[in-house]
C-alpha cells in the first residue's frame, strides 16, 4: 500500500535539503514554516535518525540525512514523471517525447525537427531540457531523456548509437591586437607558446580530447589558462584578454568587435552536433527521428558548418506515424506539499493520507 505520508515528508525533506534553511524552505513550498518543522521531525521520528543540524544560520544535512539525499531526488523525479504521465493522459495526450540537448543545439538544430515533430505528432507532447555533453550518456542510459543532440563521437557505448549533424572546420579565435590577427589564415603549430582558453573537458571529454589531440599532432600540449562550459564563452574569454580559442569557425558571427576568427591552414573539423540515443528501449517516435535523419544525410542535405544540421524548411518529408513514446518530463510537484499547513492541525499519529 502507498504511503502518501512518507512520499510528502520526503518532499519537504528535500526542500529544506536544497534550500538549508527551513525558512526558504517553507517560501519555496508555498506554506508557513512552524508545519513544515513539525513534519521534519515527524520524519525523522518515523526514520529514527536526525536528518538536520539547525543553528541560527540554518539547516545542514547530517550524514545520515545526505546519505539519502541522492535516492529521495531520484524518487522525487519519478513521481514527477508519474504525475506528467497522468496529466498528459487525462488531456488526451499521446505521450512525451524528452530530448536532452546542448544550447547551441537548442538554437540551430530543435526548433525544425519540434516543428515536424509537431505537425506528425499532433498528440505528442515534446519536452526539452538543457544538459552538458558529458550529461547525455548517463541520461540516455537512465531513461531521463529519449534523444540527446551533443557533442559527441566515437564509441559511446554497447546500448548507445549516434549520428554526426553537424560538422565545422576548427578556426582560432584572437584578441584584435594579437600579433596573428592581420593574418588569413594560422598554422596550428604557431599557437605553441600561447595561452588557451578550452571547451571544459568535464562537459564534453571526447570535444575536449580531440581539440588537446590535434595540437599535439602539430607538436605541442596546449597551455591551457581556463577551462569553460560553452564556445561563445571561449570566445568571451578571448576579448577579455585571457588568451586564445580554438572554435568552430561559424562562431565568427558571435564574436565581439574586439576579437576576430582565423581559419586554421589545417583542414581540422569538429563534430559540433550529434544525435545519440539507447537501443535498450524501443520508442517508435525516437525511430521516426532516426529514420529521418538517416535519409537527409544519405541525399547530402545535412549542412556542413553554419550549423542547421536540420533539412531546409521547404522539406516536406513526414515522421511516420507510430505509437506513442513512455512519458518523460520533469515538472513540479507542489501539490504534495500543498496540503501540509492542513494536514499539521491533526494529530501526527492520525493525520490522513494526501487525497
Amino acid at each position: 500500500m502507498i504511503n502518501f505520508r512518507l512520499i510528502r515528508h520526503l518532499w519537504l525533506f528535500l526542500a529544506v535539503a536544497e534550500e538549508q534553511h527551513f525558512g526558504r524552505a517553507a517560501r519555496r513550498l508555498d506554506m508557513s514554516q512552524p508545519p513544515l518543522t513539525e513534519q521534519i521531525q515527524a520524519l525523522e521520528q518515523a526514520l529514527k535518525v536526525k536528518l538536520f543540524e539547525r543553528s541560527r544560520r540554518g539547516a545542514q544535512l547530517t550524514p545520515v540525512g545526505a546519505a539519502i539525499l541522492p535516492a529521495v531526488r531520484k524518487f522525487a523525479d519519478q513521481l514527477e514523471r508519474l504525475e506528467l504521465a497522468v496529466r498528459e493522459a487525462v488531456a488526451g495526450r499521446s505521450g512525451v517525447l524528452t530530448i536532452g540537448a546542448i544550447s547551441s543545439a537548442m538554437v540551430d538544430v530543435l526548433p525544425p525537427l519540434i516543428e515536424r515533430l509537431k505537425s506528425g505528432y499532433p498528440q505528442l507532447t515534446v519536452s526539452v531540457k538543457e544538459i552538458d555533453s558529458s550529461e547525455a550518456i548517463p541520461a540516455l542510459e537512465a531513461g531521463d531523456i529519449d534523444l540527446a543532440f551533443a557533442r559527441l563521437e566515437g564509441e559511446l557505448g554497447a546500448t548507445i548509437a549516434s549520428l554526426p549533424l553537424a560538422q565545422d572546420r576548427l578556426a582560432v579565435a584572437l584578441p584584435r591586437e594579437h600579433a596573428k590577427a592581420a593574418s588569413p589564415r594560422i598554422r596550428l603549430a604557431s599557437l605553441a607558446d600561447e595561452d588557451f582558453v578550452m571547451f571544459s573537458r568535464q562537459v564534453s571529454p571526447v570535444y575536449f580530447d580531440s581539440l588537446v589531440a590535434s595540437c599535439r599532432a602539430n607538436g605541442f600540449s596546449p597551455r591551457i589558462l581556463h577551462e569553460v562550459r560553452s564556445v561563445a564563452s571561449q570566445v568571451a574569454f578571448v576579448g577579455c584578454g585571457q588568451g586564445i580559442a580554438l572554435v568552430p569557425a561559424s562562431l565568427k558571427k558571435l564574436a565581439p568587435a574586439n576579437v576576430v576568427l582565423r581559419p586554421l591552414k589545417e583542414n581540422l573539423s569538429v563534430v559540433t552536433t550529434a544525435m545519440a540515443w539507447t537501443t535498450a528501449r524501443e520508442n517508435p517516435v525516437v525511430e521516426a527521428v532516426i529514420a529521418e535523419f538517416g535519409k537527409i544525410r544519405a541525399v547530402g542535405k545535412v549542412r556542413k558548418v553554419r550549423g542547421d544540421a536540420i533539412p531546409e524548411t521547404g522539406d516536406s518529408a513526414k515522421f511516420d506515424h507510430a505509437a506513442s513514446p513512455r512519458s518523460r518530463k520533469t515538472t513540479k510537484l507542489q501539490s504534495i506539499s500543498s496540503h501540509a499547513d492542513t494536514e499539521t492541525t491533526q494529530d501526527n499519529a492520525h493525520r490522513p493520507p494526501l487525497n
